[in-house]
């Protein structure tokens, strides 16, 4: 049995765990295959005792797959597609993937709308019996920071595997994230489901040392059951996206594509913007708000999505990235960490001039006195031919007296 190829494939038939003789040798060529998950990636099936995508094995269609409940096979049969390497089995159980890319976009988008609504649904129970400062300090910003995190980690599915999978352009991927940005905005409650954002409010002495540290605390907690819960759905394999992803778990690629110092940088730059645009709209309408935040950071993925995904979210980083190979800890942390704060400082500088919390000498802007002394002409009195000069009012009132 020959399974279905696909267009990178080569015309080397797929052969079972036992089926690959040593006499059968051909050399995997790199190849780029259009909207593969990178360029150069392989698919190759390796015979018994050599590594996986060695010297000698077998080159096989990028869209063959092993079936579901396959994937105990032996460790020297395996498939290897891009950076990951997953079990293989004889070709008679060999699931393919189907062109299928509305079913995979419509499991995606219920996936949202269950986020959403499981998010909000917490809300609520959680304003109704909870007191109000443990409401707005812990349960909305864990239930924000997990809605957030649940709907990234999905959209990053869609960006990495749709255009090979699913048919997902970039046009769909931005106006799914514009619209997700203002469900957002407005079901959040007033959550900022981001650490710099809160360390804003208690720069801007709008928020204590306590509340702050709880909200860290609940967006962290949030941001790690988001990520449970989510592998946990990708594990039932509801659409061919999920069941890709389910397998690439282990070998997930890295955000940064770019060096620490250009990353630092670019997110430092978009945490700028975003909080400068906090700033001039945090006393305008929710609905202005959400707008302008979603247009921003629709703008930003799109421009600086290439270099480090445009997070400017410390929480959110550290769930998606930092776990991928490709950079150590402390070129994440100055990127997704050092960056983010530094743009959020020089943004509450150039808005109010100073930082509030640690000291109140404006550095940028002039002060304004709250008292203005009056100006004008004092009316003459009876006998007195003598004009009051505009601006010394104080000085001709007592001449007159």
């Amino acid at each position: 049995m020959t399974p279905r190829m696909g267009r990178a494939a080569g015309p080397s038939q797929v052969q079972g765990a036992g089926d690959a003789g040593p006499g059968a040798s051909s050399q995997c060529e790199s190849r780029s295959w259009d909207g593969g998950f990178e360029e150069g990636a392989r698919a190759c099936v390796p015979h018994p005792g050599r590594t996986p995508g060695g010297a000698d094995a077998r080159e096989v269609g990028p869209q063959v797959w092993p079936s579901q409940g396959q994937l105990d096979a032996p460790t020297h049969c395996r498939l290897r597609v891009g950076p990951a390497c997953l079990p293989r089995q004889p070709s008679s159980v060999v699931h393919t993937l189907g062109p299928r890319p509305m079913a995979s976009l419509n499991v995606s988008l219920s996936f949202f709308v269950a986020t959403c609504a499981l998010c909000e649904a917490t809300r609520r129970v959680s304003k109704a019996l909870l007191p109000s400062s443990a409401y707005a300090s812990f349960a909305r910003e864990a239930a924000g920071a997990a809605q957030l995190a649940a709907c990234c980690l999905e959209m990053r599915v869609l960006a990495e595997l749709g255009p090979w999978a699913g048919g997902v352009g970039p046009d769909l991927l931005l106006t799914l994230l514009f619209l997700l940005f203002l469900v957002h905005g407005a079901t959040f409650d007033g959550a900022s489901a981001n650490p710099t954002v809160a360390l804003q409010e208690f720069l801007l002495a709008e928020a204590t040392l306590p509340s702050t540290l709880l909200k860290l605390v609940a967006q962290a907690l949030g941001v790690q059951a988001a990520g449970t819960l989510t592998q946990r759905c990708w594990a039932w394999e509801l659409s061919d996206l999920h069941l890709l992803q389910s397998l690439l778990a282990a070998h997930c690629s890295s955000a940064l594509r770019t060096s620490a110092a250009q990353g630092t940088l670019v997110e430092g730059t978009c945490a700028f913007l975003f909080h400068l645009t906090l700033l001039h709209l945090r006393h305008s309408l929710p609905v202005y708000r959400a707008l302008a935040v979603s247009l921003l950071v629709t703008v930003t993925a799109s421009t600086a999505g290439p270099y480090t995904s445009a997070f400017f979210n410390p929480a959110l980083a550290t769930s998606v990235t930092f776990r991928c190979s490709g950079h150590s800890f402390l070129e994440y942390a100055q990127v997704y960490w050092l960056g983010p704060l530094t743009g959020m400082v020089l943004a509450v500088l150039l808005h109010q001039g100073h930082l509030p919390r640690l000291f109140q000498r404006n550095l940028l802007y002039r002060q304004k006195s709250k008292y203005r002394s009056p100006r004008g002409k004092l009316a003459a009195g009876p006998g007195d031919s003598h004009r009051a000069t505009p601006g010394c009012g104080g000085q001709e009132q007592g001449r007159a007296q």
